[in-house]
């Protein structure tokens, strides 16, 4: 139940209003934005929600208990609000949303409806689509740690323990050449590394249209003197030859890397040796008199 603020509920029970609904987004990096479906600017709360910005919601569903609950914000794409290269750029990933209904006659009369992330962002030519998930979408995430054959640690991390300021695990460079004007890159600066060594790991650019983006790396390879780089998605912007960027080497958590790769062992946060499904069928033998679980070997 929802408290309503003092003059609100008169101004309900009029029978006439003037309400409007308010959307706050705060961005991965912190900048904040206001939205208005009103036909002019409001202000409150130090935040000025922007009028004929395109950007609307879906009717709000809500069911008793933990359900999470329901709602889709559609908007256009504008260079004043909210662009494809933001966008792409993962500035709205689980961003931070408030849903406001308001007096737009007197702002001071309005009351908090909805609180929670933007979750999958579509997004077409002209709009974009967001799904907007409830507080409760966090019960359903997986805390703690898992119980796996592999590496749960980060690489680098306090359990991890690697310095990946030691020139074997990082690097910098230069983008020679766009294979894929986002995607795929020649560079130089990194010859001295074999093949694969930065298969998994990540890319910061320090210059150029992507200066401050990160993305992880899905392939890294050489032949001859030619280094290159391949991405998991698309940056925002073009790369271009003279693009600096600092490198990351990846690790694949598994034992193998962790010993021959990173000398790292002790430090290893996984469960190899933990049973598996072969474990969980196997009988006894009786064709050759192995009654030891050897029909996992079948």
């Amino acid at each position: 139940m929802k408290t309503l603020p003092a003059g609100l509920q008169d101004h309900l029970d009029s029978g006439t209003t003037t309400l409007c609904w308010c959307w706050k987004l705060v961005r991965r990096d912190g900048v904040v934005m206001g939205f208005t479906d009103h036909d002019t600017d409001l202000v409150f709360g130090g935040v000025t929600y922007k009028a004929a910005t395109g950007f609307t919601a879906s009717e709000i569903q809500s069911q008793l208990g933990l359900a999470v609950d329901n709602l889709t914000a559609v908007g256009a794409l504008s260079a004043a609000a909210i662009t494809e290269d933001d966008l792409q750029a993962d500035l709205y990933d689980n961003a931070g949303i408030e849903i406001w209904r308001v007096n737009w006659a007197a702002v001071s009369q309005r009351v908090l409806m909805r609180k929670g992330n933007l979750g999958e962002i579509t997004r077409g030519r002209t709009a974009f689509q967001a799904e907007i998930r409830g507080l409760a979408q966090r019960l359903g995430q997986t805390n703690g740690r898992a119980y796996l054959r592999i590496c749960d640690a980060d690489l680098g991390d306090a359990r991890c323990g690697i310095d990946l300021s030691n020139p074997a695990f990082h690097g910098t460079g230069a983008v020679t050449g766009a294979l894929a004007a986002r995607r795929v890159f020649t560079a130089s600066g990194l010859s001295a590394f074999a093949s694969g060594w930065f298969t998994g790991g990540k890319v910061t650019f320090s210059s150029g249209a992507n200066a401050g983006h990160a993305m992880e790396i899905k392939a890294h390879g050489k032949a001859g003197s030619v280094v290159t780089i391949e991405l998991w998605e698309a940056l925002a912007a073009d790369i271009v030859a003279g693009d600096a960027f600092a490198i990351q080497a990846g690790c694949d958590k598994t034992t193998a890397s962790c010993t021959a790769k990173f000398n790292n062992i002790a430090n290893f946060r996984g469960f190899p040796f933990m049973p598996g499904n072969d474990a969980v069928i196997a009988y006894p033998n009786r064709a050759d008199g192995n009654l030891d679980g050897g029909s996992r070997g079948a």
